[in-house]
């Protein structure tokens, strides 16, 4: 049989984002992007820049409001909330700045969670919460909440309970932004791992030292996305 290519994890054609008004504001300028399977990608800009809107797209929270955005080969324009939300649910672990976890949680709970609008059963979602707990080499800490953990310790427990679902994305929205330099590098020490594992990763970040941690580095600025001199641009801008 014929080999059948795997479809790339983002593919962007002439996508854009325009808030309506009065006056519209464009925060996406159109674009073409391509993100295969495992590779480690930055996006890069200063605020304002359009990075936030651009995040909410990827992560099927926002609406584009011209051209298409394909997830695993999905068209998502063509389906409806309900879909949005388990494709975002199936095939997008999110890490954000802000940790987001339950204090009055445990560590495996906090991941856990992650499982329970599946419906996987509990013995299921206790095992599953614990390897990746491993994974991200937490299994020492996993029943102490986290008001007891350290900020590196709280960002691996959300990046345990991105992966547990087994997306296809990792979709990090600023990982290190409150975390100190050496708890920092830990941490990307970390996303360089799971990369070289096989995931595919994507950061977006205002900090060019973190950018640099990926394979490819993009910048966006004026909500204009570009790749060394290249232009990202499925239309004038």
């Amino acid at each position: 049989m014929p080999h059948t290519a795997r479809p790339a994890v983002i593919h962007l054609e002439g996508l854009g984002l325009t808030y309506p008004g009065p006056p519209p504001v464009t925060a996406l300028r159109p674009c073409d992007l391509l993100i295969e399977h495992g590779e480690f990608v930055s996006i890069v800009g200063p605020s304002g820049s359009g990075k936030s809107s651009l995040l909410n797209v990827l992560g099927l929270l926002d609406n584009p409001t011209r051209g298409a955005y394909r997830l695993d080969g999905v068209d998502t324009s063509t389906v409806g909330d309900h879909q949005r939300a388990a494709l975002r649910g199936r095939h997008i672990g999110f890490v954000f700045q802000s940790f987001h976890l339950l204090p009055h949680r445990t560590a495996q709970e906090n991941v856990e969670l992650a499982l329970v609008y599946r419906r996987t059963p509990r013995r299921e979602r206790r095992d599953r919460a614990a390897r990746v707990l491993a994974r991200v080499g937490l299994a020492h800490r996993a029943h102490a909440l986290p008001t007891h953990l350290s900020g590196g310790e709280r960002q691996r427990v959300a990046v345990a309970r991105a992966l547990v679902g087994e997306p296809s994305l990792l979709l990090c929205d600023e990982p290190t932004g409150n975390l100190d330099s050496e708890t920092a590098a830990s941490i990307l020490d970390l996303l360089d791992q799971l990369h070289a594992d096989g995931m595919t990763v994507l950061v977006i970040t205002h900090d060019k030292d973190v950018a640099r941690r990926g394979q490819r580095v993009i910048t966006i600025r004026d909500g204009v996305l570009s790749e060394g001199r290249t232009i990202l641009a499925g239309a004038p801008c």
